[in-house]
């Protein structure tokens, strides 16, 4: 009998599909995750805490079978006959304990799940309980409700850093890390420093919040009394006793007050469009040797999807105009066009033409298309693209001349 072609007598995608009858959480290919507890971390930001399927474990990569700190998942929410997807930071590690508050709300922490479990087979998010899904998922989601899931994604980790990774090990002049946050921005924050930490960094934390209750107050304290490398800042907006050099927000002057090498510090940053312009302002006010430019030091994670405002000055904001004059979008497959002045996302929504797109901020990458031709701008880092074919984000990029999509 020749060697060829043997097809399944049963394929995995039926086994799913009788299998999701029967049992909801069980799949061979779709990663799913099961509710199993919420606790509240502050006055507006809530942990969910839910158990993986095998097929979520499976998919894991790295030899360590987990996630790196800052990661995501991608979440596709059931909600009145409608799905929906929305992308959410990862709390900590795989193989590191979360500390918790004794509050917890609705059913108790081990509601439907197994006490003891190992490592990776739960995993938390943290949401801010607005809009649609967030606010199901916070207040009406039952427990033991099944929900699908991505495995964990994203490039906002210690990878993107281009100043030189100390180790344990090395001998060479440890690196410096600053984390920028505000509001919900904390999130992925605890398994980056933590991890950061691990690696031997220099680390610190400078974070603003409007709420009396600041979340991980107490983990930020038990990380700088384990790690002498870690130092953090957690600025209330409301009391002006916790300000950083006495400014209620993020200012050059605050930076400064930090007294790093800011030349050879790297710089995550993640909160709302509002920080982000602050920050990018205020490292526009540095001035570094060898004409460095410390906004080149600065690596971002953005929620919302409003063009941000980093003009600063009078002559840039005249770029600025140039920069947002309309140009005509191709798209090559549809033989469509419009004009965009904004995201190539969002002009093409105004134009009445629906584009493929999850979360709006460069996060989940269901937006990702090929581009054929033109020049483009990323947003939030100012990268400006090449003028042949490559792959970008609708929802994060913005046309500096007419361009062609593969779409």
């Amino acid at each position: 009998m020749t060697n060829g072609y043997r097809p399944e007598m049963i394929q995995h995608a039926f086994i799913d599909f009788i299998g999701s009858h029967l049992q909801p959480f069980w799949s061979f290919t779709v990663p799913k995750l099961r509710l199993v507890a919420r606790y509240i971390l502050s006055d507006d930001l809530i942990a969910l805490k839910f158990e993986t399927n095998h097929a979520f474990r499976r998919q894991l990569v790295g030899s360590q079978r987990g996630w790196q700190g800052g990661q995501h998942l991608n979440l596709s929410v059931l909600i009145e006959g409608v799905y929906h997807q929305r992308s959410y930071s990862l709390l900590g590690l795989a193989h590191q304990p979360l500390w918790w508050h004794d509050v917890t709300i609705g059913n108790s922490i081990n509601s439907g799940a197994r006490k003891n479990q190992p490592p990776y087979l739960a995993i938390t998010i943290a949401i801010k309980p607005q809009g649609l899904v967030s606010d199901y998922l916070t207040k009406h989601m039952a427990f033991g409700s099944v929900i699908n899931s991505s495995v964990p994604s994203g490039s906002f980790t210690l990878a993107q850093t281009s100043i030189t990774v100390q180790t344990k090990s090395a001998a060479e002049k440890p690196a410096f890390l600053l984390f920028i946050a505000g509001g919900s921005g904390i999130t992925p924050m605890l398994g980056l420093i933590t991890q950061a930490l691990d690696n031997g960094h220099q680390v610190t934390l400078l974070y603003y919040s409007r709420t009396e209750m600041l979340p991980f107050k107490n983990q930020w304290q038990q990380l700088s009394t384990a790690y002498p490398a870690f130092t953090y800042h957690l600025v209330n907006t409301e009391k002006s006793d916790t300000y950083l050099a006495g400014k209620r927000h993020l200012s050059v002057d605050s930076l400064l007050a930090l007294n790093l090498p800011l030349a050879d510090t790297q710089i995550f940053a993640c909160g709302s469009q509002a920080l982000l312009t602050g920050l990018y302002k205020a490292a526009a006010k540095v001035t570094l040797p060898h004409n460095k430019n410390l906004r080149d030091n600065i690596i971002v994670e953005n929620f919302g999807h409003a063009l941000p405002d980093f003009n600063f000055d009078n002559k840039q904001a005249l770029d600025r105009k140039k920069y947002t004059a309309q140009h005509t979008v191709y798209l090559r497959a549809r033989q469509r066009q419009f004009d965009s002045s904004t995201t190539l996302l969002n002009a093409a929504e105004d134009a009445g033409i629906r584009l493929v797109h999850g979360c709006r901020r460069g996060i989940c990458q269901l937006c990702r298309c090929n581009k054929v031709s033109g020049v483009v701008k990323n947003i939030y880092t100012g990268k400006m693209s090449s003028d042949g074919y490559e792959s970008i984000q609708t929802c994060i990029n913005i046309a500096m001349t007419d361009v062609v999509l593969d779409i």
